[in-house]
């Protein structure tokens, strides 16, 4: 399967991922609603998808391709403004999910990969990391969404034929994150005494490059077909312990101190910053052995490295 059609390939996971299948020799189309000139090599195709949702007509973008990967979507907004957010992201996320699928089975695409989030399994572990034959327990309207999004794949793939590959990654970091990572790296930076030295959690992550290859290892390996995936570095680590592979990929000192888990829980609960806290604070881990086992993938990049590479290309985190 050569000839591929990743959608919103210009984003932070799209980018370097056409950029990796391309120097692998594959075929690339990209679709986006950026203008062409938002910059890819000459080897790459771009199709201009303005709005992704039921009505979007995917006949030109599709013609010709084998695979999809399904990057496009409408993700979790930390600042709401639409007066009805699960309404906003079923009709990105499902609907636009399924009129791809539809339309893609219909020009004879033998595969789609539909990048879905570990938010499907749920927002925190306790006692084991989450596998693949966990149930889901999706509780955002994004993470409901996105299962929703997986339920009809499946289902179009059952009608159809169309292989679908779901791929649930934790946390993604790399070049050009944004959002919470970011801020992150901007407070580890700081200079500011930070009382997380005695939080003992675990979090799963996964460097930007990881999931590309993560991405492209599924694309043409047949024991991939209508198979759900959980990715990670397979390097989880508590807070404290990013803070300081954050600081050491800066060649800054850190500066942690001891101070009542519970207490933190507590002062973030009083000032409405609970769910932050828990991200913080919480575990969200995820096995990774299936892919590992089935598709023998290794992530090529550890953690140190993914992490120099993200301070690296975010100078203003830590100038």
């Amino acid at each position: 399967m050569k000839r591929v059609l990743v959608t919103g390939g210009s984003g932070f996971i799209g980018r370097p991922l056409c950029q990796l299948l391309s120097d692998k020799g594959y075929q690339v189309r990209v679709s986006g609603r950026h203008p062409k000139a938002a910059a890819f090599t000459e080897k790459m195709d771009y199709r201009h998808i303005p709005d992704l949702g039921p009505d979007t007509d995917w006949e030109d973008a599709l013609q010709d391709i084998d695979c999809v990967v399904h990057l496009a979507a409408r993700v979790h907004v930390m600042r709401e403004t639409d007066p009805d957010p699960a309404a906003a992201f079923d009709k990105v996320n499902v609907a636009g999910s399924q009129n791809l699928a539809l339309q893609a089975a219909k020009a004879g695409v033998r595969r789609l990969v539909f990048l879905s989030t570990v938010k499907v399994n749920g927002e925190m572990t306790t006692t084991r990391p989450f596998t693949e034959d966990d149930p889901a327990f999706p509780l955002d309207a994004y993470a409901i969404s996105k299962y929703k999004a997986e339920q009809a794949l499946m289902t179009i793939s059952n009608e159809t034929g169309l292989d679908v590959v779901i791929i649930r990654p934790p946390l993604v970091y790399g070049p050009g994150v944004k959002g919470n990572f970011k801020s992150l790296i901007r407070i580890a930076n700081s200079g500011l005494p930070l009382p997380l030295a005695s939080v003992h959690n675990k979090r799963s992550l996964i460097y930007v490059g990881n999931l590309c290859h993560a991405i492209e290892r599924t694309i043409g390996h047949e024991k991939a077909k209508n198979q759900i995936f959980l990715v990670s570095d397979r390097n989880d680590l508590s807070t404290p312990d990013l803070i300081r592979c954050i600081v050491s990929a800066s060649a800054r000192p850190e500066r942690l101190f001891r101070f009542p888990q519970a207490v933190l829980s507590l002062f973030a609960s009083l000032g409405g910053q609970k769910a932050k806290a828990d991200r913080l604070l919480g575990s969200l881990q995820v096995n990774s052995d299936k892919i590992h086992r089935l598709l023998d993938w290794t992530p090529p990049y550890n953690v140190v490295q993914g992490m120099e590479q993200t301070v690296r290309a975010n100078p203003e985190t830590h100038g």
